[in-house]
């Protein structure tokens, strides 16, 4: 059952499922809440509360919001785990993953733990040379920044075929269908290239103030990065000594937890378990 938080800038909309310690899903720009349908009943089975909520601009929530940043997205996150009383565990997916990042450095009381999943979190370069040589990488990278200057629904489609390599996950046709009537609603694709152009700057900066564990997930075929590997480790190297992990998921794109729900959830809940804080 959808449910709404309103808040000063807009209107927030979320469910829960499941009893026990909170986890919050957020999904990553240009997709809504139900990207994490798989991934969630596998941690309500678990043993946790899990809330899964749109972005502001997506799916159920609304748009018109002022500004549409990483930093934004953390205050919605903040303001989600507050009224549904935390403290919580934050999966950030893509561009969520900086959001997730800077709300455990914003709120440590708040953010018991966090996973980033293929996370926008670092400001990034063009790798000049692999785009000479990694055609997976460049074809990523055209389809993308085509989707955000277009505001084209169909180059966004295209992407997403792109970035989900291999097997398509069962009910990958019908959630792009879903995506595909929400993205061509008035401003919504608006809202999707606001966000893309929005460096992730504020979440690098924050890395370093993380205080609580933090996962990073990786898929081994992300066409967003010429060196999936390399980006994670990276991200792991620039938080404080000993709070980050990376898990590479092999055979999968820059969506990981639809790809492989399962995969995921192991890697989460093992992380869980060992995470002192979470």
């Amino acid at each position: 059952m959808t449910e709404f938080l309103e808040t000063p800038g807009g209107r927030l909309a979320y469910d829960v499922t499941g009893e026990g310690a909170l986890i919050v899903l957020a999904h990553g720009m240009g997709d809504n809440r139900a990207a994490y349908r798989d991934l969630a009943a596998l941690l309500v089975a678990a043993g946790f509360r899990v809330a899964a909520m749109d972005q502001r601009g997506h799916g159920e929530s609304s748009t018109g919001w002022d500004s549409y940043t990483r930093t934004d997205a953390a205050a919605d996150l903040l303001a989600l785990i507050r009224h549904l009383g935390g403290p919580a565990v934050v999966v950030g997916h893509s561009f969520a993953g900086g959001a997730a990042t800077i709300a455990a450095a914003e709120e440590p009381d708040l953010v018991g733990a966090v996973v980033e999943i293929s996370p926008f979190t670092r400001a990034q370069k063009v790798d000049a040379g692999a785009l000479l040589s990694n055609a997976r990488y460049r074809k990523g990278l055209s389809l993308l920044m085509g989707a955000g200057l277009m505001r084209s629904v169909g180059l966004w489609k295209r992407y997403l075929d792109h970035a989900y390599p291999g097997t398509r996950p069962e009910g990958y046709a019908a959630h792009i269908a879903a995506l595909d009537a929400d993205l061509r609603r008035p401003g919504r694709m608006a809202v999707v290239s606001r966000m893309g152009m929005s460096p992730p700057t504020d979440a690098g900066a924050r890395l370093a103030g993380v205080r609580c564990p933090v996962l990073v997930v990786e898929g081994t075929l992300d066409p967003d990065w010429a060196d999936p590997q390399a980006e994670g480790e990276g991200i792991v190297a620039s938080l404080p000594a000993g709070l980050g992990r990376l898990v590479m998921i092999e055979g999968v794109g820059h969506y990981p937890h639809v790809q492989a729900p399962t995969e995921v959830a192991a890697a989460l809940l093992a992380f869980l378990k060992d995470a002192p804080r979470a």
